[in-house]
């Protein structure tokens, strides 16, 4: 394909994700009922419910604005040829062509971070602090900003270093290799996250001891679940929204509960929170996921092989001459419709999941301490009780709270 047709289908891609998420945000909100629902009467007031109903409305307003100027910049981008230009600006200043990328890959990331560090800032301290979750001071906000850009630097550069090393050195395959470590990276991701990359940005303590954890531990020994790593994350330092989450594999697994989980939950309710994060181990969903993700990026990678070396994806940008890391870019968008099917595919499989894990802690713990914790937290959080089915099998990992409760009233 022509360089000039190229730049035409990558625009009209990144316009047709761009126009399909309008109208899913649009039906989205139009979708939204006048009244509350019968199965949460008594849990959301009308007050509640209309504020949830304004949180939606504020925060897709608020998207339709960042996503178009986002557009505008990208399509403006392509367009002009910008990225080409200033690839062909670096070429030659420095002695390393992979340095050159990696300074290529550093202004994009920067320019892109800035130009949405305005949308950022408000909806942290206009949006959030509106509807009462932001607790993030400045200088917290500040803070995560240059930590995220030194984690970004060095973790980000060394994988994208050794991608375009891998390239010149190997070839078209290059991406064996590259998948081989990407595989061994999200391994050890997946195990030390919560020891390594948590502690940077938040507090982790272990739950000390009193009758949640004494709960907590009986639950284990009942079903035969060896934990011991049990914490709680100031996850107040930043929102009063309020969740949970496993990690690790083996005797590096970990049960996180956000502070604001504890302050807002009765130990019933808590005891069965933790008992659908362990569902997720004992249905062995966590190795599912870590094997479906390497196979994902497995096809990604073998894709990208076939097409990084093609002179006319960097001359569609704007450049003279085989550029690869122009190519890495051009690739992304046109792998675009394959990472929205394999998207599609992972939410199906993850809706599932938690049905899975939501059935364990029911039969394990108790089903209406379950369903208790599971309004809590949509109305602490000020969730869409009546998102659009077209847009929940879009983008919802989990599924709806109403169709949770009605799972679990039929065990």
């Amino acid at each position: 394909m022509q360089p000039e047709a190229l730049l035409i289908l990558l625009i009209a891609l990144t316009s047709l994700d761009f126009i399909t998420e309008l109208i899913l945000d649009y039906i989205n909100l139009k979708y939204q009922k006048t009244e509350l629902p019968e199965e949460l009467k008594g849990i959301y007031n009308d007050e509640e419910f209309k504020k949830s109903q304004q949180y939606l409305k504020a925060n897709t307003r608020f998207g339709f604005i960042s996503s178009t100027f986002n557009f505008i910049i990208i399509v403006t981008t392509l367009s002009a040829g910008l990225l080409g230009c200033i690839q062909e600006s670096l070429r030659g200043s420095l002695e390393n062509s992979i340095l050159e990328g990696l300074l290529l890959f550093g202004i994009l990331f920067i320019a892109s971070d800035l130009l949405n560090l305005p949308f950022s800032i408000y909806h942290t301290f206009v949006i959030e602090e509106k509807f009462g979750f932001n607790k993030t001071t400045v200088k917290t906000f500040i803070t995560d900003k240059l930590k995220g850009y030194v984690l970004t630097a060095v973790v980000g550069g060394l994988i994208l270093g050794l991608l375009l090393w891998l390239v010149q050195k190997i070839g078209p395959n290059f991406w064996i290799y590259f998948w081989i470590f990407i595989s061994v990276f999200l391994l050890l991701v997946n195990m030390f996250y919560t020891s390594i990359i948590v502690p940077l940005f938040n507090k982790l303590v272990p739950l000390g001891a009193g009758e949640l954890r004494e709960a907590i531990e009986n639950y284990s020994k009942r079903n035969n679940f060896s934990l011991t790593n049990i914490f709680v994350i100031d996850g107040s330092k930043r929102s009063s929204k309020a969740n949970a989450f496993f990690s690790g594999i083996g005797a590096r697994k970990k049960i996180v509960l956000y502070d604001t989980l504890i302050n807002n939950h009765t130990q019933g309710e808590l005891v069965a929170v933790l008992a659908h994060e362990v569902g997720h181990y004992k249905k062995k969903h966590v190795i599912i996921g870590l094997i479906l993700s390497i196979f994902q990026v497995g096809v990604m990678l073998f894709i990208l092989s076939l097409l990084i070396f093609n002179p006319n994806l960097s001359h569609a940008l704007g450049d003279n001459q085989l550029s690869i890391p122009l190519n890495m870019i051009a690739f992304g968008i046109l792998y675009s419709p394959i990472s929205h099917i394999t998207g599609l595919l992972m939410n199906i499989i993850s809706r599932k999941h938690e049905y899975e894990a939501d059935a364990f802690a029911a039969q394990t713990s108790a089903s209406i301490e379950l369903q208790n914790a599971l309004k809590k937290l949509s109305v602490n959080n000020l969730s869409n009780l009546t998102p659009h089915p077209a847009y929940v099998f879009m983008h919802y990992s989990h599924p709806p709270l109403l169709e949770r409760l009605k799972a679990l009233k039929k065990l």
